[in-house]
């Protein structure tokens, strides 16, 4: 798959207060283009909200982010033309209705209307399908997902996935559009010890080809920059710089929900 440059990302005392308090602040960190972030904390720390806010879809009340030289706040819109979702509850998550087939075809149609330029709107139709077939393969590669493992190849419905073949699916979807940001969300919810090593190398392999990735996760592998959501016990002066961490009280899943619908969200 063509690689695309990825986006430096940074936050300084980046914050966010909903209706119902803080949702997360003090977020300080730098990734650089091509790498892989872990934004680890327990579950209605902000992590969410946070990785929303970092993609340009939702509006922050505290300090600034940059990604891909791109400011936020203010320039989230071409943030959003950069920065890709991946899984995301109540945002970005699969139809259960959908087979995989049909979820791709709509991805490739979307991409192919609105997200490419005027020069290839011109080529003829053929030639637009076919690169449109190459881009769903290269995406599908890079994502790990063999249409021919499943139990009905392309038909097989998204209901009938393992939470595995979910995330590899969602994260082939964010592909197609080769962003320079991937965000994804519960990259190890409801996974055994080897899904979760298998997801990881997924997302490192997706950051070493040159897409840097966020992702939400409640405990992050080793050899990863980890910006964490909540306190950490324990922690000294002496650590790492590239393991910040956003303090503030554990907000619960509706403040979440709350600050999804009432914050801006794009």
């Amino acid at each position: 798959m063509e690689s695309p440059h990825g986006a430096a990302v940074s936050a300084e005392d980046f914050g966010l207060e909903g209706p119902r308090g803080r949702v997360f602040r003090d977020v300080t960190f730098r990734a650089e283009p091509g790498e892989l972030v872990a934004i680890e904390g327990p579950s209605g720390s902000g992590r969410t909200c946070l990785l929303l806010a970092l993609t340009g879809r939702m509006r922050t009340t505290e300090g600034h982010a940059e990604v891909g030289g791109l400011r936020l706040p203010k320039q989230a819109a071409a943030v959003r033309r950069i920065a890709a979702l991946g899984p995301v509850p109540m945002v970005s998550e699969l139809d259960p209705a959908f087979t995989v087939a049909e979820h791709l075809g709509e991805r490739a149609l979307l991409q192919g209307r609105y997200g490419a330029s005027l020069r290839t709107l011109l080529r003829p139709r053929a030639e637009r399908r076919a690169a449109a077939e190459a881009r769903v393969g290269e995406a599908l590669e890079a994502a790990g997902l063999d249409l021919a493992t499943l139990p009905k190849s392309g038909r097989t419905s998204v209901r009938d996935l393992e939470r595995l073949e979910a995330l590899r699916l969602s994260v082939a979807l964010a592909l197609i559009g080769r962003p320079r940001l991937l965000a994804v969300d519960d990259a190890d919810l409801k996974l055994s010890d080897t899904e979760r090593d298998q997801a990881w190398a997924l997302l490192r392999s997706v950051a070493d080809a040159g897409t840097t990735v966020l992702a939400v996760c409640s405990e992050a592998p080793g050899n990863t920059q980890v910006v964490r959501t909540a306190p950490t016990a324990g922690k000294t002066a002496g650590e790492p710089a590239a393991e910040e961490t956003a303090t503030q009280e554990p907000t619960t899943e509706q403040e979440t929900a709350d600050a999804i619908a009432e914050a801006g969200r794009a």
